[in-house]
Formats: C-alpha cells, sequence, structure tokens
C-alpha cells in the first residue's frame, strides 16, 4: 500500500499550518465523522471475552449525556476534571465530552496513589474527578475542596455520581462549546528534574495538530484499524489512542487487561482486523522473547515504537519475523510528533528519523546555534517567527519552568542528539536526570521524597540505571539513618514503602546503600556523577 507521504522533501516544503480561530474537537473532527451512521470509531474488547464496538455517531450521542450529567454537577467551561480509568470504553466518553464542553480533561494513570491524586487535585484545582471502583477508594480520604462532583462509571457508591444511569437519564443532544484554537483543552501533569510534576497545559488545535501524527507516521486511513498499547494517563494515549487515528478516520481498537502478557498481545494481534499497531520499545523487547513464527498477522501493514528509544536489534528480529519494519517516533508530552521514520524514508535502525512536516527540529548549542553534522547538542524546536503545531501552552503557574524551557528562538525538549549528514537524528541521552523506564517519565525528586518518608533513610540520590529490558530503571543510591543495618529485607522493604506513598511504576528496582552522597560546593547532589558511573559500568 502507498503510504500517505511519498516524497519527504516535498510535502515538508508544502505543510502550512494555520488552524481556524474557532475549534471544537468534538464538535468539527468527531461529529463530521459521525454524519456517516455505521462509521466505527471504537473497538474494544477484554480478557473474559467481551466485546463492543462504538460508531462515532453513538460515542458523540453518548458524550454528549455526559456533557449534561457534568454541567448539571456544577461543571462548566474552563474548569478541571481528573479522570483516571483504565482501557475502558468511559474514557473516550470522558475525554470527547470535556472537549466538547470546553473543560480541560486531566488524565492520570491508574498507578495513582492517593498522595498523587491530593497533589493533582489541589494544583489543578479540580472541579470533577472521574474514575472506577478499583480506585475510588484513593479519592475518598482526601481533602477536596475544590470538587463539586465525583463520578463513578461501573457502579453506584454513596456520594458517587453513577455514571451508567445518570448518562441514561440525560438528554442526547449538547451544544458544543464555541471554544477558541487556543483556548486549554488538556492538562498533563509531566515530571521534571526538581520539585513535583508540573502541569503541561495543551490547547484544542493540539487535538487537530495530531493529524501530523496519525497521517505521516501512523499513516492512517478511513478504513483502518488502529491498536496502540498505551496506558490512558499518558499522553501517548493522545497521540495514538485518540486525536491522531480520529483526526484521520481510524477506528481505534482497545484491549482491557489486567497486565501486558506478551502471548495475549500477539494471538489479539493475529486474531482481529488490526492494519496498524503501536507500543512502547520495551513492548517489542518482550513480544520478541515470544515464537513470533507461531503467528500469522494477515491484515497488519504497519508497525510504530515511541517513548524511549529503540534497539536496531529488536528491529531486525520483528522485520525478520513479520516482514514488517518499526518506524521510530519521537516527540513529548509538550507536544505532537516531531521527528520519525516515515514510511517513505530509508530506515536507519537505532535512528530518531528525520523531522515532522511543520516542525522546524535541530541540534543546537549553548547559544542557540545550529550545530553542524554529527555535533552531540540539545534537540530543540524552532518557535519563532511562528509557534509549531501542537507545542504545550505553558507549565501552568510555573512561569520559571516555562522560561528555562525556551533558548532564544527554540523550544528544548531536555534530550542530546546528534544529526548526521543526511539529515538523520540519533538520540544520546537525557540533558537532565528525568529517568524514562519502559516508556515511564520518572523524577528523580519524587523518588528521593518517599524514601525520605520512611524512618531508615537520612538521605537518597535517585538515577537512571542501564535495563536490557526497560532501557533504564530507577536506582536509589540510600544514606541510611544511624544504627540502621542495611540488609537484603531493609532493601524490599524500602521498595514495598515507595510503593505504598507513590505510583508504583516509580520505585527504585535497584537499591544501593552508601555512606555519602557526592555533592557540589554548595551542598547540591551531584546526581550526574552518580548517573555517569552507573552507565560506565561494564554489562554483566
Amino acid at each position: 500500500m502507498t503510504p500517505n507521504m511519498t516524497d519527504y522533501a516535498a510535502e515538508r516544503a508544502a505543510f502550512h499550518w494555520a488552524p481556524p480561530p474557532r475549534f471544537n474537537f468534538a464538535r468539527d473532527v468527531l461529529d463530521r465523522w459521525a454524519e456517516d451512521p455505521l462509521k466505527l470509531a471504537l473497538w474494544w474488547i477484554d480478557d473474559a471475552g467481551h466485546e463492543q464496538q462504538l460508531t462515532f455517531a453513538e460515542l458523540s450521542t453518548r458524550a454528549q449525556r455526559l456533557c449534561h450529567v457534568l454541567s448539571d454537577a456544577g461543571v462548566r467551561q474552563g474548569d478541571t476534571v481528573i479522570v483516571v480509568l483504565p482501557r475502558l470504553v468511559a474514557w473516550w466518553e470522558v475525554v470527547t465530552a470535556c472537549l466538547r464542553m470546553g473543560v480541560v480533561v486531566s488524565p492520570g494513570t491508574t498507578q495513582l496513589a492517593p498522595n498523587d491524586l491530593a497533589y493533582r487535585i489541589d494544583a489543578a484545582q479540580a472541579r470533577a474527578v472521574i474514575t472506577d471502583e478499583r480506585n475510588a477508594a484513593k479519592f475518598e480520604a482526601l481533602p477536596n475542596p475544590t470538587l463539586r462532583a465525583k463520578l463513578l462509571v461501573d457502579g453506584s457508591r454513596p456520594g458517587w455520581i453513577d455514571y451508567a444511569t445518570a448518562l441514561a437519564a440525560a438528554a442526547p443532544v449538547f451544544e458544543a462549546a464555541d471554544t477558541a484554537a487556543e483556548d486549554d483543552a488538556l492538562c498533563y501533569f509531566t515530571s521534571g528534574t526538581t520539585g513535583y510534576p508540573k502541569m503541561a497545559i495543551q490547547t484544542q488545535a493540539y487535538g487537530l495538530a495530531h493529524r501530523i501524527t496519525g497521517h505521516y507516521w501512523l499513516d492512517l486511513r478511513p478504513e483502518d484499524v488502529h491498536w496502540n498499547l498505551s496506558d490512558t494517563g499518558w499522553a501517548k494515549a493522545a497521540w495514538s489512542s485518540y486525536f491522531g487515528p480520529w483526526t484521520c478516520g481510524a477506528a481505534i481498537f482497545v484491549h482491557h487487561t489486567e497486565g501486558f502478557d506478551p502471548k495475549r498481545t500477539l494471538e489479539v494481534l493475529a486474531r482481529y482486523p488490526i492494519t496498524t499497531f503501536c507500543g512502547a520499545p520495551t513492548i517489542y523487547r518482550m513480544l520478541v522473547q515470544q515464537d513470533l513464527g507461531a503467528y500469522r498477522f494477515p491484515t497488519l501493514r504497519h508497525c510504530v515504537g515511541a517513548g524511549e528509544p529503540l534497539n536496531p536489534e529488536i528491529i531486525q528480529t520483528w522485520q525478520t519475523a513479520t516482514g514488517l519494519v518499526i518506524r521510530d517516533g519521537y516527540g513529548q508530552t509538550e507536544s505532537v510528533l516531531l521527528c520519525a521514520s516515515f514510511p517513505c524514508l530509508e530506515p536507519r535502525f537505532g535512528s530518531m528519523g528525520k523531522p515532522a512536516p511543520g516542525i522546524d527540529l535541530a541540534v543546537i548549542d549553548d547559544l542557540g546555534a545550529v550545530l553542524p553534522p554529527d555535533r552531540e547538542g540539545d534537540v530543540a524546536v524552532r518557535v519563532q517567527p511562528s509557534r509549531p503545531p501542537g507545542l504545550f501552552k505553558e507549565y501552568r503557574g510555573d512561569a520559571e519552568r516555562t522560561a528555562r524551557a525556551f533558548r532564544g528562538d527554540w523550544y528544548l525538549t531536555g534530550d542530546r542528539a546528534y544529526v548526521d549528514v543526511d539529515g538523520y537524528f540519533w538520540f544520546v541521552g537525557r540533558a537532565d536526570d528525568v529517568i524514562l523506564s519502559a516508556g515511564y517519565r520518572i523524577g528523580p525528586f519524587e523518588v528521593e521524597s518517599a524514601l525520605l518518608e520512611h524512618a531508615a533513610v537520612i538521605e537518597s540520590a535517585v538515577v537512571s540505571s542501564p535495563d536490557d529490558l526497560r532501557g533504564e530503571v530507577v536506582k536509589a543510591f540510600v544514606v541510611l539513618a544511624p544504627g540502621i543495618e542495611a540488609s537484603p529485607a531493609l532493601l524490599r522493604a524500602l521498595q514495598d514503602h515507595v510503593k505504598s506513598v507513590t505510583a508504583p511504576y516509580k520505585y527504585p528496582r535497584k537499591i544501593e546503600f552508601v555512606e555519602s552522597l557526592p555533592k557540589t560546593v554548595s551542598g547540591k547532589i551531584r546526581r550526574i556523577e552518580l548517573r555517569e558511573r552507573e552507565w560506565a559500568k561494564p554489562t554483566p
């Protein structure tokens, strides 16, 4: 099949970004696909054999009913709603309803702990939370003076609105808010080097900008069925499980499951008419460990990976088994697709590919000058004289951090790379201490703060450590309180403690007990020294 983009240089030259002044994704994109009453939007299955299909028309109607429920509960345009749901159909309905109302939706992973949720509700001044029975208890003991409503999608609970009952009683039509393209639409909490996660604000136009993601990289068409394995709490779900496919009219395939099972994933991929597939490199690393020769994927035509660098050997193994190249894509919570190995490009295994249409991406030096080929520097996006498609609006409530993200005419991604003589980008690593593990972005401060809550710990430093499966994992260097002796039992206790007070994915998979930590003259911990020491170790 001929890809959507056949001439990379011509497409980049012809691209023009001009979003309309007034834009509402639910009204201007989804409702248009809903004009065909049979057009499939969502194909959902679970491990118990349940299956549900929703057309765009059905999705729009259910979302409009939810708009009435939220409005009746006191939620208004500009308010923020926290959404913590697994891969349930309700997640797609909630996001659509919020976009339609001009309400800011803030998705979070179901792994978030009560402390994480309390912080988010307070920071965003959230007016409502929407979750399921398994996560509802996390919210109940929290101080929530800003909340006007709590919605439960799968049952009834005192003090909560029963989602299904309320939807059934609501009117099926709700006029969309006439939002401006630059009105707030999404609030993602993203981890940084210091402090707790900050609020990255995306606009209504962000959804439209993801046509770059869906059309050029995912290579989607209206007849496609696209499966993305991302958790609903991450911006990657917005990329590949919502905006990217639906800007192109493709159906989104969803597999709701308790945990990742590579065999089950391959079985689903072989059984259903999935045409395009997206997964984090960790997913592919686990898939290629299976007997790929035992499966056939008759409808699969295109595979992509994102979230962390993808090993060349994994791409080669997958290609040998399936005949398909995994096309790497690069971007952030703060952006749409920035760079990719597009289907029309000759793949260079291990490369990030080339800049997306509409994106002026470069590797720059400390003064903002573009570096020549093969020179390592900071990956940056040009923001002058015009702002690129889909770049975040700000870190809400943190002008200092927002300002630090820019250098002259450039937005700094926080990553280091170099560009070869043919224009391909090659990832080197993070410029800061943020840890990218199996697609998760983890700030060291969050883990260090959790460790310090344990009585045995007086100081800690958290850095990344290499890992064959996850790319990198969290490692903690821990200084123990006087009189406390290191032991395997204490190591496990500290890991369990971190899991109990913050999202479990943040826990340190490795812990090293030390007498002291390297510090600057002013007393700041030199994480970079620990990280470099860790990565310099010979591979076992």
